[in-house]
């Protein structure tokens, strides 16, 4: 099985949708429906993340966001 992406909650809205920073200069749209394991308002902006890239009538998106747990 493939790695999932990682990035970094870039920006978080109040309107249930973000941002994550990829490290390759583009941003990944992500909807709160998206965020798995924590409530979309437990998120924080610098957190690091894994997603799968899914497409969304705009584009691509982030899918099945989760925290990644610093061990």
């Amino acid at each position: 099985m493939d790695a999932m992406p990682e990035g970094t909650i870039k920006t978080k809205t109040n309107k249930g949708f973000g941002f994550i920073t990829t490290g390759t200069g583009e941003d990944m749209f992500f909807h709160r429906s998206s965020v798995e394991g924590v409530s979309f308002d437990e998120l924080k902006e610098g957190q690091r993340v894994s997603y799968t890239v899914g497409q969304g009538p705009k584009g691509p998106r982030a899918e099945n966001v989760k925290v990644i747990k610093i061990t």
